[in-house]
């Protein structure tokens, strides 16, 4: 059996030294050196000081400056050398290089012809026979629309029955559709003429004109507050900001000739959305609004629900362009949205209107109306219907609950009283006799 060494030596030489007789004969640089290699750098259990390569035993010089201490740190990294690596790096390739397989060539000989029966067949057969042929063994699924027109429909002269490939097979032609010609939209004059209240301008089309600024915007949407003759306005896609939706809001509260208002493509939250819904129906004048694909796409739960809140006190918006997630405040738009478009008919046709529930005042109103603000007259007739969307829940009956058992003690039940027997006939007599005797002895 072969004994195990270390450095030349037995291990058994090794048990009988004294540790403590070796370290008192290190020096403290030879101490703090095998301090620094023995230590594990990722052994969390050490603190971070003792794991630290780098030590110091220099006394601070001052207060804590980070613009000093970042250029030594960078001083001192160009300055000192860098460590001495275990085995310096070499570029090697290790392994093989991938190389792809060849496939193996699929050799094609042109020049042998095979002979069959069949050949004379087809050689004699016609158009109109070849492509009987192919619809019997299935291969008319492989013609498009365009050849098959071309063989059925398209350039058979008069008189010839229907039938035949007469055609070459070809793609179809794509459809190329002009593009849009810019806006050529004047917007200095157009805000003059809307400032002026120009009786001439009915429609303004701003859309894709991007290099409109948030003053000029806002300028236009406070214009709308005088004007009484604009009836259309598209706003699509000119980075409109919240801040623009509630410029326009405002003149909404004023404007009753604006029917149709796009902010289709723009930067409006639902915040921005609601002011605008809020204005509306203070008016109660515009039919159709429009502000999809806004670049916050998610709206939320909250904003949805008191969108459809205000549709409902609405009764002329019959158009309103908008994305909803939720299932709840969508179906409920589109039962308020018919129910106006319903009243559009029912007042052409004569008939009577149902009206929006006006109860009492949304919460948009109520505070304008605390702010010194004249409040809406309010129809009593209105007051009384309910809303034609909202069901109105029935009562629930409740059944009266059994009385609760209350455990009580046993009562206990009276002892019969023992009554005493009737004296005997004879006592009686003579106890009358004695009583008459006693009365005539005191006559």
């Amino acid at each position: 059996m072969t004994t195990k060494k270390l450095y030349g030596k037995d291990l058994k030489a090794y048990q009988d030294i004294d540790l403590e007789e070796l370290l008192a004969k290190l020096t403290d640089a030879e101490l703090e050196e095998l301090h620094t290699e023995l230590i594990d750098p990722d052994d969390s259990m050490v603190p971070p000081s003792n794991r630290c390569r780098y030590k110091t035993d220099k006394l601070p010089t001052g207060p804590f400056d980070r613009k000093k201490l970042l250029q030594f740190l960078e001083k001192k990294a160009r300055e000192d050398k860098d460590w001495e690596e275990v085995k310096p790096y070499i570029k090697e390739i290790r392994g093989k290089a991938w190389k792809p397989k060849e496939e193996d060539k699929v050799q094609i000989n042109d020049d042998v012809q095979i002979e069959t029966e069949w050949d004379e067949v087809l050689a004699s057969a016609t158009e109109a026979e070849l492509v009987d042929l192919a619809a019997i063994l299935g291969f008319h699924g492989m013609l498009n629309q365009v050849q098959y027109h071309q063989a059925f429909v398209e350039g058979r002269p008069q008189g010839e029955s229907a039938g035949g490939f007469q055609g070459v097979a070809k793609y179809a032609e794509f459809k190329v559709y002009e593009d849009e010609p810019p806006n050529t939209t004047d917007v200095e004059a157009s805000l003059e003429q809307l400032k002026a209240n120009d009786p001439k301008l009915k429609e303004l089309n701003l859309n894709n004109l991007k290099k409109i600024s948030l003053d000029t915007l806002c300028e236009l949407g406070e214009a709308l507050s005088t004007n009484t003759h604009l009836e259309k306005l598209y706003m699509a896609n000119t980075r409109a900001t919240d801040r623009v939706a509630r410029t326009i809001a405002e003149s909404l509260e004023k404007n009753t000739t604006l029917k149709s208002l796009n902010l289709e493509s723009n930067y409006i939250s639902g915040q921005g959305i609601i002011a605008i819904l809020e204005a509306i129906n203070v008016s109660q004048t515009l039919t159709e609004l429009r502000v999809a694909n806004q670049r916050p796409q998610v709206l939320g739960v909250r904003n949805e629900m008191t969108i459809a809140k205000c549709l409902r006190d609405n009764s002329s918006l019959v158009r309103f362009g908008i994305f909803l997630e939720m299932r709840c405040p969508r179906v409920l738009v589109n039962e308020y949205l018919q129910r106006n478009y319903d009243n559009v008919r029912r007042e052409r046709a004569g008939k009577e209107l149902v009206l929006p529930p006006v109860e009492e005042l949304p919460y948009y109103l109520k505070k304008k109306s605390e702010a010194g603000r004249e409040e809406p007259e309010k129809k009593t007739e209105a007051a009384k219907t309910p809303d034609p969307v909202k069901k109105t829940p029935q009562p629930v009956k409740k059944t009266p609950e059994p009385p609760k058992k209350t455990l009580e003690p046993p009562k206990k039940t009276p002892e019969p009283v023992k009554k005493p027997p009737p004296p005997p006939e004879s006592s009686s007599e003579e106890e009358s006799s004695d009583e008459d005797e006693s009365d005539s002895e005191e006559e």
